[in-house]
Formats: C-alpha cells, structure tokens, sequence
C-alpha cells in the first residue's frame, strides 16, 4: 500500500509486516485488537504507590518488531510531532521506554487508521 510507504519510517519491509498481520479488513475490529495483536497494548505493572504500564509481552512479534522500528526512526530523525510528544512526555518525567511504549501504542492507532481507510478507498 503506498499511503504506509508515504508514512515518515515505514520501509517496505516494515509495511510487509503491517499488511501481513491485519490481513484483511474483518480479522481486527478495531484499532484495539490490531494493538493487542501487535503486543503493544498497555498491560498493568503497578506495585504500591506507583501507578505505571508496561508492554504486553505475547502478541506477533514481527509487527511488534516493525512498530518498534517506525517508533526509533520517528525518535531518531526529529520527526517533529514525535520529538513534541518526546518533551512533553520528559517534562512529566517519564522513562525513555515508557515513552516509546506510548509511541507503539500512538503508532500502531494511527497505522490500523490508515490501512482501514485506505482498504475503503480501494
């Protein structure tokens, strides 16, 4: 599909994997399940007084792997709504992995979106 190549850090092999795992427009019914699917949904790690998340560890790994790697190019290359949300997200004191866990998760919503819409424009 062209419009995930037109994404800033989605390769071919990265979109391969993206196609693969959502397959066809029935398999995920909403952008929750291709996140669980993915491994990305946040998963309640919370001991005591700190409240927190932490990645899903089951899920396909492959789709996992390449939202990984969408997620590090946007924080590398100063993919600007990317480096926003990396200052706001410092300011309240988050970890680097928390961050690009809500990046996955940022990612994987906005990825399922277009894939959805453009199998509607087919």
């Amino acid at each position: 599909m062209p419009i995930l190549l037109a994404e800033p850090g989605v390769g071919a092999i990265s979109a391969a994997h993206l196609l693969v795992a959502w397959s066809h427009p029935g398999r995920c019914r909403s952008e929750a399940a291709f996140a669980s699917l993915a491994g990305v949904n946040p998963v309640e790690a919370s001991s005591g007084r700190i409240t927190r998340h932490r990645l899903n560890r089951f899920g396909d790994r492959k789709l996992n792997r390449a939202l990984h790697t969408i997620v590090n190019w946007r924080m590398l290359h100063a993919h600007l709504p990317t480096q926003r949300y990396l200052t706001r997200r410092r300011a309240q004191q988050k970890t680097d992995a928390e961050i690009r866990r809500c990046l996955k998760r940022y990612t994987a919503r906005h990825l399922f979106r277009l894939m959805e819409t453009a199998n509607g424009n087919l």
